[in-house]
């Protein structure tokens, strides 16, 4: 999608070249001038604490219930963020493979990611008003999950070029 991208989009793909978490991310200079680290963990730590703690994550817990909840936030990892800086728009990418043919499938993976992303979300929009944001979510693997307006629109927003989105979905 980035190589993809229109000659002159201001949109930066800013988790490329490697594997970032939230602390990371908030190094960086980009996502210090949508909101500062301190507000951002205040306004996460409302919603963080509302998502349930998974079994794995029980011993955790137990050892520093008062910093669990924090870690856990700062330790999440967005698959992709883009940033439109000029416009204040921040878009996370989700990135899912689908072997199930269960029709219940969106549903269940829509709940299980609501948790990884909520708290990011829900915490950057009450951090930063005046910022929009927005998660995309592509599932690849089954080509019935695939509709090919709703796929042509998420790369609209990500600024692709028009001779490149029919490459794209063939490669989807």
């Amino acid at each position: 999608m980035h190589a993809a991208q229109k000659p002159k989009s201001k949109l930066k793909f800013v988790t490329l070249d490697k594997e970032s978490n939230m602390s990371t991310l908030w190094r960086r200079e980009e996502f210090l001038r949508i909101c500062s680290k301190e507000e951002l963990a205040e306004k996460a730590q409302d919603i963080e604490v509302t998502i349930p703690v998974k079994k794995g994550q029980e011993a955790l817990y137990n050892l520093d219930p008062g910093s669990f909840f924090e870690n856990r936030f700062w330790g999440r990892r967005p698959d992709v963020i883009a940033i439109k800086e000029h416009m204040q728009i921040v878009y996370t990418l989700e990135l899912n493979q689908s072997t199930d043919r269960d029709e219940d499938f969106i549903t269940r993976k829509k709940q299980r990611r609501m948790s990884s992303t909520k708290a990011s979300l829900v915490g950057l929009r009450a951090a930063a008003p005046k910022w929009e944001f927005e998660h995309i979510n592509f599932v690849v693997g089954n080509h019935r999950w695939v509709v090919e307006s709703d796929f042509n629109n998420k790369l609209e927003k990500l600024d692709v070029q028009e001779g490149k989105k029919d490459k794209l979905f063939a490669d989807h």
